[in-house]
């Protein structure tokens, strides 16, 4: 027993995936991975490409942004709970490389943040870091997101959703639809990314007609959304079934909004941590977002977005991201770092609450066998 104590606990590192945010995944991947401890843990990297392909080598991140995989293996996680590793994939065999004992994935989007991966670890039974099917894919998908909040009196934009065919079928009928419920500015988002990728701020109806078509690139259910003159408010949850919030920040844009360019390009955007806004307002938002991270049945952690509103004070609730980015400039560690929990100590509370959240998976019964 002391031994199994003792030993190195084997965590999976997954990172990049199919989706439009596959180079924030390698940014967040870099960061994690230079802070994991090695005297905790033993760590196997996998860089999953944007063709879907898992790969496992040495210095595979690197070989990953470059493009470069000729000298990796090609890696995967089967979905059976008697056989808990990472495999290696080998002239059409299969041959155990690791047992694992959780799996961090550092996704960002489609395929590593919606649900979709968290279904293929629980199929697996294997303990994992961030929310689970329900909290992610609900978290992901931003119309059935803000339907849920609204079920749970939390405000949230007025918006309305359109689906690609609709765009392709008749954009005219997108445009005079959205014409009649909504002033100038709009904001068009895919339904189902983050990280600001195929977001456009429309002023006039051209505007408009190039953001649907922006959008519908990247997903087939597309948001379109009331333009709030406002401050951008974060907060960041982490825990179970019992979370906790950190203090507030605020975005400050240095572009129209915060855009991908002035996330990850150009790293011009400031972050104001904490936020300057009344305790009163920040204790209202804080508690919001531990509600609405309860409401999706969210686990591990949460960054969850407000706008504030500079013209009436009112403030919304604009989306939870389950998986946020964990670069050196990004929001989420930075909150816990102004609430005394330091980016290390970060990383390994997400690992114990994976571990957590397994054990409670594990007491639920899998059999029914009825008394007659």
């Amino acid at each position: 027993m002391m031994n199994n104590l003792l030993s190195k606990k084997r965590i999976a590192v997954l990172f990049g995936g199919r989706s439009g945010e596959h180079d924030v995944s390698l940014a967040s991947a870099r960061s994690v991975l230079s802070v994991l401890d090695r005297n905790k843990y033993e760590i196997f990297p996998v860089g999953i490409s944007q063709s879907g392909t898992w790969y496992y080598g040495s210095n595979v991140l690197d070989h990953l942004s470059s493009g470069n995989v000729n000298d990796l293996e090609m890696v995967t996680i089967l979905p059976d709970p008697g056989m808990p590793g990472l495999y290696r994939i080998n002239s059409g065999n299969l041959e155990l490389l690791t047992p694992l004992d959780v799996v961090f994935p550092v996704l960002h989007g489609t395929f590593g943040e919606d649900g979709t991966l968290q279904g293929l670890l629980e199929l697996a039974d294997l303990a994992y870091v961030g929310g689970g099917v329900l909290g992610s894919s609900v978290g992901m998908d931003k119309g059935i997101f803000k339907d849920v909040m609204r079920a749970n009196e939390i405000p949230v934009v007025e918006s309305i959703l359109v689906l690609r065919k609709d765009i392709e079928k008749n954009i005219d009928q997108v445009i005079t639809l959205t014409e009649s419920e909504f002033s100038y500015p709009v904001f068009v988002k895919p339904a189902n990314l983050g990280s600001s990728v195929g977001i456009s701020k429309c002023i006039h109806r051209s505007d408009l007609a190039e953001g649907l078509l922006e959008a519908a690139k990247f997903d087939r259910r597309i948001l379109i959304e009331r333009g709030v003159n406002a401050r951008e408010i974060e907060i960041s949850v982490l825990g179970n079934d019992d979370p906790r919030a950190s203090v507030a920040g605020e975005v400050i844009p240095s572009r129209e909004f915060y855009s991908y360019e002035s996330k990850y390009v150009d790293g011009s955007s400031g972050l104001s941590i904490p936020a300057d806004i009344p305790a009163n307002i920040s204790d209202q938002i804080r508690a919001m977002a531990i509600k609405a991270f309860k409401a999706i049945d969210c686990s591990g952690m949460a960054r969850v977005d407000f706008f504030l509103d500079k013209d009436n004070g009112k403030f919304y609730l604009n989306e939870l991201n389950s998986l946020p980015g964990f670069t050196s400039i990004s929001m989420y560690p930075k909150l816990w770092q102004a609430s005394d929990l330091p980016y290390n100590a970060l990383v390994d509370t997400l690992i114990e609450l994976a571990f957590e959240r397994k054990i409670e998976r594990d007491r639920t019964e899998r059999s029914f066998r009825s008394i007659s």
